[in-house]
């Protein structure tokens, strides 16, 4: 008997029940031996999953996200939603990419998501103590052109 003919033979009220559809994907025949019914599984099959899409440099990686945080008509949840992404990747976002994040607190009049942004900075950093000082070295001319403090001189590093 195979697979089809046992869907059938299982088919209850036009109905296929929950075991027959597991059976479905985990098995390509079904033999029947005497009383015993024998699950033949199925072969595996070969599958490739190469990526034919170009891999990003990180130039444009970075371009990339300053164009984003530069849209103009950019709002705060989009300015959230980018954030939140780009914390979540395996890397510290270079100067540029939150030197233009901070440029969008600015133009919504978000001070404290410019802090958020910062704290986060910081905390991608991670246990290299010399990552986020360069990265305040870079943005100083920033920070101080958009009137936003660090982290540290409102004393938040020390609650």
């Amino acid at each position: 008997m195979c697979l089809e003919q046992y869907i059938i033979f299982t088919t209850y009220n036009n109905h296929v029940d929950v075991f027959s559809k597991i059976i479905c994907m985990m098995f390509l025949y079904v033999h029947f031996s005497g009383a015993r019914m024998v699950l033949l599984p199925r072969a595996p099959l070969a599958s490739r999953c190469y990526s034919h899409s170009k891999v990003e440099t990180d130039e444009e990686f970075d371009a990339r996200w300053v164009t984003y945080f530069s849209k103009p008509d950019i709002d705060a949840w989009e300015l959230k939603k980018g954030m939140n992404t780009l914390i979540g990747y395996d890397l510290v976002p270079e100067p540029k990419i939150v030197d233009s994040a901070l440029r969008a607190c600015r133009r919504l009049n978000d001070l404290a998501s410019a802090i958020r942004i910062l704290e986060a900075v910081k905390d991608k950093s991670g246990p290299h103590k010399d990552i986020y000082p360069y990265l305040i070295q870079e943005l100083k001319p920033t920070l101080t052109e958009l009137g936003i403090s660090t982290p540290e001189e409102l004393g938040m590093d020390k609650l």
